[in-house]
């Protein structure tokens, strides 16, 4: 979450006014992620988030991450839902961006990930996977491997600004994986982004998922990579097998791993760490001055690629 686009007062009231849900209480920007900017509203009828999607979302790709969200929840997934216009529409414009309003979900998310907080965040992930089986839309991930080395030539100019030789070592990493990326895993429709930020906790039970706009269709454990790169290293960029085993161990209680999905864990939490790595690097590079947003370090996620490349197998993950 960000804000890239100001909202005025008047232009958010006259925008309400296509809605059921009261008039505006209060208003304020929510500076934390990068894509889209996002507000916290509080009308007269309780509190909603307000996004205005960006540059990075196709807008026709709206109506599909909108519908997913509704789909989930209607199979125990808790994740927020969009909130209809009067016309019975979800999706609408406002200060010349696409705009929606979704419910807001309570609970916190994890500062400080926890062991504790592992499991769950499998068990979650695993049951996503399985609602989402029958939303019979399809969306490639735009994200992909498919997209890397044209990420990464759009960084060619400043990424070693950023630490010298970063250029050659993205190159020799990207080979390597994009030479020795499995097919034929199993495939359904994938969070890809489920960070702590986009996981919220109440009194230690989770308690709700959110931001889905990255959300697609591919190789299920991808998905599970992503996952381990977000919530297993430690501060020191140290990683945490047995918060790996915990989230591995969770997933599984609900959807167990072939053998090809454990095979393939570290080229795909190398992939992982590689798309992260490129979008950050991306972001760093090219933020516009002035814009409410938290700029994540892409180092962070040099480091995990190291890990991952060492990586022999899925023992290293806890299998």
């Amino acid at each position: 979450m960000a804000v890239y686009t100001d909202v005025t007062d008047d232009a958010l009231a006259a925008f309400l006014t296509d809605y059921d849900i009261g008039s505006m209480v209060a208003f304020r920007g929510i500076a934390e992620g990068v894509e889209n900017s996002n507000f916290s509203l509080r009308t007269t009828a309780g509190d909603f988030i307000l996004t205005l999607y960006e540059k990075r979302v196709d807008p026709a790709d709206l109506p599909w991450f909108l519908g997913l969200m509704e789909h989930l929840a209607q199979r125990g997934v808790v994740c927020p839902q969009p909130v209809r216009g009067r016309d019975g529409s979800a999706l609408r414009h406002l200060a010349g961006k696409h705009a929606a309003i979704t419910t807001f979900l309570p609970g916190v998310w994890p500062r400080r990930v926890r062991q504790s907080h592992c499991g769950p965040v499998g068990v979650a992930l695993a049951r996503l996977h399985l609602a989402g089986a029958d939303y019979p839309a399809g969306r490639a991930n735009a994200l992909g491997p498919a997209s890397w080395a044209p990420l990464l030539d759009k960084c060619r100019a400043g990424a070693d600004s950023v630490q010298s030789g970063l250029v050659s070592q993205l190159d020799a990493a990207l080979a390597a994986i994009l030479a020795r990326w499995p097919t034929g895993l199993p495939t359904g429709h994938i969070h890809a982004d489920l960070f702590p930020d986009n996981v919220f906790f109440l009194d230690d039970t989770l308690s709700g998922l959110i931001d889905f706009y990255f959300a697609s269709t591919d190789l299920l454990a991808y998905d599970i990579a992503i996952c381990l790169n977000a919530w297993c290293f430690e501060a020191d960029f140290s990683f945490n097998v047995t918060k790996s085993r915990a989230v591995l161990a969770g997933y599984q209680t609900v959807r167990p791993l072939s053998a090809g999905e454990q095979a393939a864990l570290p080229v795909l939490c190398q992939g992982a760490a590689i798309r992260f790595l490129l979008t950050r690097l991306f972001d760093w590079l090219n933020t516009p001055p002035g814009a409410l947003v938290t700029r994540k370090d892409p180092l962070e996620y040099l480091r995990r690629l190291r890990f991952h490349l060492s990586a022999a197998d899925g023992r290293a993950y806890g299998l």
